[in-house]
This record gives C-alpha cells, structure tokens and sequence, in this order.
C-alpha cells in the first residue's frame, strides 16, 4: 500500500501556492482586498483538506471529509472575483476549465476514497488556482489577437 494511505500522519496536501501568491498579491494596493479573501479561503479549504485527509486515511466519514468541496467552491469562487469576470470568461477561460476539472477529480477521489488520487488532484488543484492568481493580473501575460 503507497505511504499515503498507510500513515495518517503523512500530510503532503496544503495550498500552498495559492496562499502564497494571494500573500504577495495582497501587497499590491488594488488587489489588497480580494487577494485578502483569496488568502482566507485557502487557509480555510486548508483545514478542511486536512480534516478531509485524516478521514480518508481512517476510512471514515467525518464532517470534514463533506466540507471540502463546499471550501473548494468557495475558494474557487473568490480566485473569480479576483480574476475579475472579464478575464475569467475571456483571456482566462481555459484556466477557469482547470480549476473546474481539478475540483471535479477531488470530488470523485473523495467519493470513491481514494487518498492517492485525492492527493494529485489536491496538488493540481492549488497549482490550478495558483496559475489563474498570477496571470489574471500580470502584465507579462501575452494577448493573442
């Protein structure tokens, strides 16, 4: 049995990219507010993902284990709002499917209490949400026309 599944206490899964660029967003005046919100999420879809983890690691069905798709919802919601609509409906489209696709394997892997896969979807998730943190407003972003 892989190590994730067989020892509890190993937890690789926190969103720690995004937490960390909503940090470094948050210092830029404009975006203070919303990177603020997206930082908060995070720490919150963090906790549940921890809660998540133990209880698939237990084989049980704790409440965290049902509260992270709503916190993942909700970050993913706010990291909208950051983005603004016009990006996320428009240059940002394809990112908006990958958070999207990212939290739909969560959702799977919760339900078929699966720790390996629920790990690698967790990690593409953050690294998805992260992604739409840095190039919704970054001015090294190209512009196809």
């Amino acid at each position: 049995m892989p190590r994730l599944e067989r020892d509890p206490t190993f937890l690789p899964l926190t969103i720690s990219a995004t937490y960390a660029v909503a940090e470094a967003m948050a210092r830029t005046p404009t975006l203070r507010a919303t990177a603020e919100l997206v930082r908060d999420r995070a720490r919150r879809a963090d906790a549940a993902a921890a809660e998540c983890w133990a209880a698939l690691c237990a084989g049980c069905d704790a409440p965290g284990r049902r509260a992270l798709p709503n916190r993942l919802r909700e970050l993913s919601e706010v990291t909208s709002v950051y983005a603004g609509t016009r990006w996320w409906f428009g240059r940002g489209s394809q990112h908006r499917e990958r958070v999207s696709s990212a939290l739909e394997r969560i959702e799977e892997a919760v339900a078929e209490r699966d720790g390996a896969e629920f790990a690698e979807a967790f990690v593409g998730y953050d690294q998805a949400v992260a992604t739409v943190l840095v190039n919704s407003h970054s001015r090294l972003e190209t512009h196809v026309q």
